[in-house]
C-alpha cells in the first residue's frame, strides 16, 4: 500500500523549492535591487496576494487574464485571482490609495507571482519579482530613467555588461492600421511578424499596400540601435509611425547621454507578448547565454502614462557571480556566549551545539570557537 502514496517531494510542473544557500542569495539579491531603487526615491508598497478578480484584471491587468489562477472567497462569495503580475497592481494602489500623492509618483516592489502556464523556454510558473513604476510623466527621460536603474541593480549584484533590448509593439498595429489592413490578412501579417519570416512579410505587405510595405524593411533593421534608428530614420512612414520612431530615438539619446557604454538593441516591428504596453519596452539581457533578467515598458495606469521595469530575482540569482559564503564556526557546549556574538559581528555565521552528539562535520562548519578564536578545524585535527 505504501507504494501507492505520492512522493511528498514531487510538485505540480512549474513549482520549485529553492534550497540553501540559492534561497539566502535570492533574498540578499532582491535587497540589493530594492536598495538601488530606494535610492534613486522609489518607495517600497507590498500589495496582497490574492485580490477580487474585477479590480485585478481591470485596465493592464487585462492583458494577463488568462495567465490567473481564480478562486471563489469564502468570506464574501465574490470571485477573486492571484496575481500573475505586480503592475496591475501597483497601477491599482497608485490610482486609489495614492491618488492625492503628487506626480511624478515613484514605486518599488517585490513579491511572487503564479502563472496558470509556463513557456518552453520559461517553464516556471510562479515567478519572483523586484521592480520600479514610474506613474505620471510621458517622457523620454521618464522611460530612460527606468531602462538605466534596471541596468543599476543588476550592476549592484555583480551582473555587469548586460544589454539592453529596445522594442516597439504599437509600430507594426501602426503601419497595418494606416494601410487599412483588418482581418485574415492582418492576422497572417501578424503571424508573419512574430516568426521573423521576412519573405512571407515581404508577400503578405506587398498584398496589404504601401504604408505596410515598409514593415520588410523595419524587420531586417533589427539590430544595434543606431542601425535601427538610421532605418527608421529613412523610412517613409504615416505619421503616427513616425512618431513612434522619434520617441524612441529621442530615448536611446537619453539613456546614452547617462550609459554610453550600454549596448543597446532595436527591434522596430517586434510585439509578441507586450499586449498592454503603449510606448517603447524593454528587456534586459545578460551577458553571454544567462537570458532575459528584466523586461518593462510605457504602459497606462488608469488615466495616467506610467513606465516600469521588472526584474527577475531567479534569473538573476543564475547570472550573478556566487559570493564566497562566510565562514561557519561551531560553538561547542559550554563555550561563551559573548565571544559568540563577536565573532558573528565579525562577519561570521555561528552555530552552537545542543547537545553532545553534534559535531562541526555533522552541523558543516570549518571553523571551530577555541576560546576567543574561530580556528579552522584544519590546524586542531
Amino acid at each position: 500500500m505504501t507504494e501507492d502514496l505520492p512522493n511528498p517531494a514531487l510538485l505540480p510542473s512549474g513549482l520549485s523549492d529553492v534550497l540553501p544557500p540559492e534561497a539566502a542569495r535570492e533574498a540578499a539579491l532582491v535587497e540589493a535591487m530594492l536598495s538601488v531603487f530606494a535610492a534613486h526615491g522609489y518607495e517600497r508598497v507590498k500589495p496582497p496576494l490574492l485580490e477580487f478578480e474585477d479590480s485585478l484584471l481591470a485596465g493592464s491587468g487585462g492583458a494577463v487574464a488568462d495567465q490567473t489562477f481564480r478562486l471563489m472567497d469564502p468570506d464574501s462569495h465574490r470571485m477573486m485571482g492571484v496575481r500573475a503580475d505586480a503592475t496591475p497592481q501597483v497601477a491599482r494602489i497608485a490610482a486609489t490609495r495614492l491618488a492625492d500623492v503628487p506626480r511624478p509618483l515613484r514605486l518599488s516592489y517585490s513579491g511572487q507571482a503564479l502563472r496558470m502556464r509556463g513557456s518552453q523556454l520559461a517553464p516556471e510558473r510562479q515567478i519572483a519579482q523586484a521592480g520600479i513604476e514610474l506613474i505620471g510623466p510621458d517622457c523620454a527621460e521618464a522611460d530612460a530613467e527606468v531602462a538605466l536603474l534596471g541596468v543599476q541593480a543588476l550592476a549592484a549584484v555583480g551582473v555587469t555588461a548586460p544589454s539592453l533590448d529596445i522594442t516597439l509593439p504599437t509600430m507594426a498595429p501602426a503601419l497595418l492600421d494606416a494601410a487599412g489592413v483588418q482581418g485574415e490578412l492582418r492576422r497572417r501579417l501578424a503571424r508573419a511578424l512574430d516568426r521573423k519570416d521576412a519573405a512571407a512579410v515581404h508577400a503578405l505587405a506587398a498584398e496589404a499596400g504601401p504604408p505596410a510595405i515598409g514593415l520588410t524593411a523595419l524587420l531586417t533593421a533589427a539590430g544595434p540601435a543606431d542601425r535601427a534608428l538610421q532605418a527608421l530614420g529613412e523610412a517613409e512612414l504615416p505619421p503616427a509611425a513616425r512618431a513612434i520612431a522619434d520617441n524612441a530615438a529621442a530615448i536611446v539619446a537619453a539613456i546614452r547621454a547617462r550609459a554610453p557604454e550600454l549596448r543597446i538593441t532595436l527591434d522596430p516591428v517586434e510585439f509578441r507578448g507586450l499586449q498592454y504596453h503603449v510606448g517603447v519596452a524593454f528587456t534586459l539581457y545578460g551577458p553571454g547565454s544567462t537570458g532575459e533578467l528584466a523586461r518593462g515598458g510605457r504602459y497606462r495606469s488608469g488615466e495616467e502614462a506610467a513606465t516600469g521595469m521588472t526584474m527577475y530575482p531567479d534569473a538573476v540569482r543564475r547570472a550573478a557571480p556566487v559570493p564566497p559564503m562566510p565562514p561557519r564556526v561551531f560553538i561547542p557546549l559550554g563555550a561563551d556566549l559573548a565571544v559568540a556574538a563577536g565573532l558573528r559581528t565579525q562577519g561570521f555565521i555561528t552555530v552552537a551545539a545542543l547537545s553532545p552528539a553534534d559535531t562541526p562535520q555533522r552541523l558543516r562548519c570549518g571553523h571551530i570557537l577555541r576560546g576567543t578564536i574561530a580556528a579552522p578545524i584544519e590546524e586542531n585535527a
